[in-house]
């Protein structure tokens, strides 16, 4: 009796209990400081929601429906072989000397702890094919320099956190361009992309407010201890004043560019840019139509293999070494897989719950009352799912069709706008989601605690969503990106300033 009660309220599809696993699992990581076991937990609870007391029921929505799906899922296999391939790359350039090599150039070219910190966000806008790709390389490369100069692991997760989505989110030819077009359907996906880059404030502000942080050389919240401590501690990287190879900067640089060619080959090869007769497509449809899973696998392998030819023909490593490298990129994946697994785990059950229909009834019910403040809102409600559920990809994936069916016939320049506040709020949520994929990936590349990454960058990104909120609702009334973007970055600078000045006299 007390169990039928409890359904008719607590296990109602597409209610707002869709959410509390993931709400759950993101308290108890931030209380516990430990995410495997928080996210399981969440998984168990959702798992419990789908049962409704049924005790096969629940073993069969934790693990069959639950994990064992997520892993057997085609996109989802493709992501983890990626990483793997990722993980034995960065293996490979280290052990050819090139980071090493990279780090003695470093010492003649970068001067000063500012330089390092810049050369980070250039490398990390450089490298716009994918988030994951981002977040392994530019950790690997730039490690070894700021661990010279001193900058805390959790400031270079940072860093790297916040020149990989919002990057790639802006950047027509990358594997999140491919995922966006392919939500937008009945409309030219890669040419509402573009539209919407102009007012893609959280992305076009956090990459203004990194530069804007390190050139003036403020640090706020939980990050400012971290730097100090790091300022202090001596570095323990010992790439920059030890090499036992021959390699050189080229071995770095060789193995970045053939992952950004063949990468981009991949993804162009599986939207059929090759494919002959009625099958072919052009470039800009190939990409648009890619499988970027499958396109980051084709790239990532070939890659590997023509790095491990270029090594061999170099004589920098033997053959022996280069494929000692496949398991020791693999073990050091481990733990970011495993989060994967949960984090995706989890994201099933919350589908399963009805997740996507709680929030697409939220955006249909506001929308005809709240036209000039919907981007404001969106953006909002795309923060809370994207940081409920740590996907971004998922996120947009919910709310833009919602968003094209919403406004396609009533206003194109609001869904323009709209599609961006999406993809905004998005990336905002999976900038401060304790399980998200990205934040999991940077803290990875920057050898960096989990959770001191999440909550040393949970005071910045939160900072920049603010402001963005107020540029959606200017652009709202207006519909002029440069306005809002004008303003967006006088109140960055003006907030700086004043944390400036607050440290003077705290000094």
């Amino acid at each position: 009796m007390e169990l039928q009660m409890a359904e008719s309220w607590i296990f109602e599809q597409g209610s707002f209990w869709a959410l509390v696993p993931s709400v759950v699992a993101i308290v108890l990581a931030l209380i516990t400081k430990e995410a495997y076991s928080s996210l399981f937990f969440g998984v168990l609870m959702g798992g419990l929601f789908i049962s409704q007391g049924s005790f096969p029921k629940f073993l069969d929505a934790v693990f069959k429906d639950g994990m064992i799906k997520q892993v057997s899922d085609p996109w989802n296999v493709g992501i983890l072989f990626f990483l793997i391939i990722m993980g034995s790359m960065v293996a490979l350039m280290n052990k050819s000397g090139g980071a090493a090599a990279f780090g003695e150039w470093a010492k003649i070219h970068i001067k000063s702890k500012v330089g390092a910190q810049l050369a980070t966000i250039i490398l990390g806008i450089l490298i716009f094919v994918d988030d994951y790709f981002n977040c392994l390389t530019v950790g690997s490369v730039m490690r070894p320099v700021t661990d010279k100069f001193k900058v805390s692991h959790e400031k270079l997760a940072y860093l790297i956190d916040a020149t990989a989505a919002p990057v790639c989110i802006i950047a027509p030819i990358s594997s999140w361009a491919a995922a966006v077009t392919g939500f937008v359907e009945g409309e030219d996906g890669l040419g509402l992309f573009l539209k919407a880059i102009p007012f893609n404030f959280y992305a076009l502000l956090t990459l203004f407010a990194l530069v804007a942080l390190v050139v003036s050389k403020v640090d706020f919240g939980p990050m400012k201890g971290f730097e100090m401590v790091a300022a202090i501690v001596e570095s323990k990287s010992r790439e920059l004043t030890k090499r036992e190879t021959r390699g050189t900067v080229l071995d770095l640089i060789f193995p970045i560019v053939s992952l950004i060619v063949f990468c981009m080959v991949g993804l162009i090869y599986t939207g059929g840019f090759f494919s002959s007769g009625a099958e072919h497509k052009g470039f800009v449809e190939a990409f648009s139509g890619s499988n970027a899973a499958a396109g980051l696998v084709y790239g990532s392998v070939l890659a590997f293999a023509t790095t491990i030819l270029w090594y061999l023909e170099r004589r920098v490593l033997k053959l022996r070494v280069c494929l000692e490298c496949l398991p020791e990129g693999f073990k050091a994946m481990v733990p970011a897989i495993l989060i994967l697994v949960l984090a995706w785990s989890l994201k099933g059950v919350t589908d399963t719950l009805g997740a996507k229909d709680f929030v697409a009834g939220l955006i249909t019910e506001s929308a005809p009352d709240l036209m000039n403040l919907m981007p404001a809102v969106i953006f909002l409600i795309g923060i809370g799912l994207a940081f409920a559920t740590g996907t971004s990809w998922g996120t947009f994936g919910i709310l833009i069709p919602i968003v094209v069916a919403a406004f396609s016939s009533v206003d194109y320049n609001l869904m323009v706008i709209s599609i961006s506040a999406c993809m905004a709020g998005s990336v905002c949520g999976d900038h401060i989601s304790p399980i998200s994929d990205t934040t999991i990936m940077a803290s990875a590349g920057a050898q960096c605690k989990h959770v001191n990454h999440v909550k040393t960058q949970l005071p910045y990104a939160l900072s920049v969503a603010g402001v963005s909120f107020i540029c959606y609702v200017v652009v709202g009334f207006t519909r002029n990106a440069l306005l809002s973007i004008v303003l967006g970055a006088s109140m960055i600078v003006g907030g700086l300033i004043a944390l400036k000045k607050f440290k003077r006299k705290r000094a």
